[in-house]
């Protein structure tokens, strides 16, 4: 039971969050295509790579042509520069439509899984009660998935463009360090790599530093991010609300409670800006040094006579790539921070997904069998709650096709559970529930859902539209009472902001009568024969129901006749809750 009830997953190693992420992706109908624009993207990278060492090379001739006033070798240079520039042009214009491809892709594919894993039968049901982590899905769905999306795209297209220029540039700088020698008291020395090994030494200790400063911004956007969703809860359920909260005078209450929220996402956001600053004096500071560091590096040999200035030049440019390449990490902390705070948020809730129909040995489970013969079987049924295990007053019940069962007990003792333990969506306990294997069942909810879209296509639910005749909805509108909504048949809405609960019940019996159930299950059931449609709702159930089954939760005061047998569910306390 814990199982069903902890309000969060524990911290998990990173390659446990990397592992789902990329299970989500072997199994897209989409991978083929992103490795396509991957593939793309790397053939491109490597061609700008190429380009770059072209144009390092350029510099040379260039800046010699200058200090020596060849104006002729200025000019051609200058046209040799045109044609480089021009195909760089192209080429990344063409990486930029692929990144941007490749963005919207893989959004499309994570958010594909994410929806498909989460509403699996059961699992948003089950989820929905892990506590905090199915607090607000529809955060993790939308907006963090789009946002690891992007994220990946643009470290891995930028890690992979690093790497293919620090591949590129690390033979070039270390070729032009061969002619590098050292004056020093007279002596003459040279160190095989010296830029190099410079630039190794320079970009590692930046890396280092920004590292140990940045990395509690990995806390502090997952905590950012977990209060922009409680935020954004808050919001959609006052806009859900609006009409009893505005009956209730609460909306001082709720601004309250609204600022309250926002106040900690200010506050989040607050120590994001501080820990921002702090990586920004490492991160600025190291950029504005690099301006002049590789003509300081290189200065002495510039300065010993061993080197043209078109030489200086065309090793600070060779430096400057290579080091851009190295650097790669210092520039990207923040945005490496919020990546794993966001693909934690992610991947622990696809984890969780995954793991919500695993079988636990030390748990107990109720047994769900489907069986051949025509009948609703439970047997030693009893449901695990906090409060302790709520079981039938039998022990063994089985309820035949046109048999009618009104199940009873005190208020909060468990019949919704009940409901929900025959669906299938409540599994702790013990016992057994056997249901037929060719019928389907219909539940009929306190809180009846009616998706967005036409009044027609709200009636076939969950069939498609084309399943039911017009003439059957029809019938179906006249008789629970509600012939007045045909000319809304056709008409687009959220229909559960046009009906009251009543309205909404009702159009879930003219659903029965629509896919004629052999088997039905009703929550609260009084509410529908003892209020103002009862004669109506008996009536149906006695005469175009006749044949179906029923289970009936709830207690009614009239048209008890209805019923051909009364079940009580029983409580027995658990000495821990007292």
């Amino acid at each position: 039971m814990a199982d069903a009830t902890r309000d969060e997953t524990e911290d998990r190693p990173l390659r446990q969050y990397v592992a789902t992420m990329v299970d989500a992706f072997r199994g897209s109908p989409l991978r083929r295509r992103l490795l396509l624009l991957a593939g793309g993207i790397f053939a491109v990278i490597l061609a700008t790579a190429f380009g770059q060492i072209v144009l390092n090379r350029w510099n040379q001739p260039f800046y010699d042509a200058l200090q020596q006033r060849n104006f002729a070798g200025f000019l051609h240079q200058l046209m040799v520069f045109f044609e480089i520039a021009g195909s760089l042009l192209v080429l990344n214009i063409t990486q930029q439509w692929l990144n941007q491809m490749l963005h919207l892709k893989l959004r499309e594919a994570l958010t594909r899984d994410m929806i498909d894993e989460w509403l699996r039968p059961g699992r948003a049901f089950c989820v929905a009660r892990r506590g905090q982590i199915g607090v607000n899905p529809d955060q993790r769905l939308h907006e963090d998935v789009h946002h690891l999306s992007d994220l990946s795209v643009d470290l891995g297209v930028g890690l992979l463009q690093a790497g293919v220029l620090l591949a590129s540039f690390v033979g070039v700088l270390w070729a032009l360090s061969s002619g590098f020698v050292f004056h020093l008291f007279g002596a003459a020395f040279q160190i095989p790599g010296y830029m190099v090994w410079a630039a190794i030494l320079y970009s590692g200790t930046a890396s280092w530093l920004s590292w140990r400063v940045g990395r509690p911004l990995i806390a502090l956007n997952g905590d950012r991010y977990a209060r922009e969703a409680d935020l954004r809860y808050a919001l959609v359920r006052v806009n859900e609300q609006l009409d009893a909260i505005a009956v209730s005078a609460g909306e001082a209450d709720e601004a309250r409670r609204l600022q309250r929220d926002l106040g900690a996402v200010i506050e989040a956001s607050r120590r994001i800006v501080m820990a921002m600053v702090r990586l920004g004096w490492v991160t600025s500071g190291y950029g504005w040094v690099t301006i002049v560091a590789p003509i300081v590096i290189a200065a002495p040999v510039y300065f010993g006579g061993d080197m043209t200035f078109g030489g200086l030049m065309m090793a600070v440019g060779a430096f400057n790539q290579f080091h851009a390449s190295l650097r790669w990490f210092v520039d990207n902390i923040g945005a490496i921070a919020d990546w794993r705070a966001t693909l934690r948020r992610v991947a622990d809730f696809r984890l969780v997904l995954l793991e919500a129909e695993v079988n636990d040995d030390a748990v107990d489970r109720i047994a769900f069998i489907r069986s051949p013969e025509p009948a609703i079987v439970l047997d030693d049924l009893e449901m695990d709650v906090p409060s302790g295990p709520v079981r039938l007053s039998e022990p063994h019940v089985t309820v035949r096709p046109g048999e009618r069962v009104l199940v009873t007990g005190a208020r909060g003792e468990g019949k919704t559970l009940l409901t929900h333990t025959i669906a299938g969506l409540w599994r702790w306990g013990r016992g057994s529930i056997s249901l037929p294997d060719d019928d389907r069942i219909a539940f009929v909810v306190r809180d009846p859902y009616l998706p967005f879209g036409t009044l027609r296509a709200a009636l076939c639910y969950p069939r498609a539209e084309d399943g039911c005749s017009n003439d059957a909805i029809l019938a179906g509108l006249e008789r629970v009472g509600l012939g007045r909504l045909t000319s809304l048949l056709d008409h687009s809405a959220r229909w559960e902001h046009e009906f009251g609960n009543e309205e909404r019940r009702m159009l879930s019996i003219a659903q029965l009568l629509l896919h004629r159930p052999a088997w039905i299950v009703i929550d609260d059931v009084g509410d529908l024969t003892d209020g103002n449609n009862g004669e109506r709702v008996a009536s149906i159930f006695r005469d175009d129901l006749g044949a179906a089954a029923v289970i009936a939760m709830g207690t009614v005061d009239g048209h008890a006749d209805l019923f051909s047998r009364t079940l009580h569910l029983v409580t027995t306390p658990n000495p821990a809750s007292g």
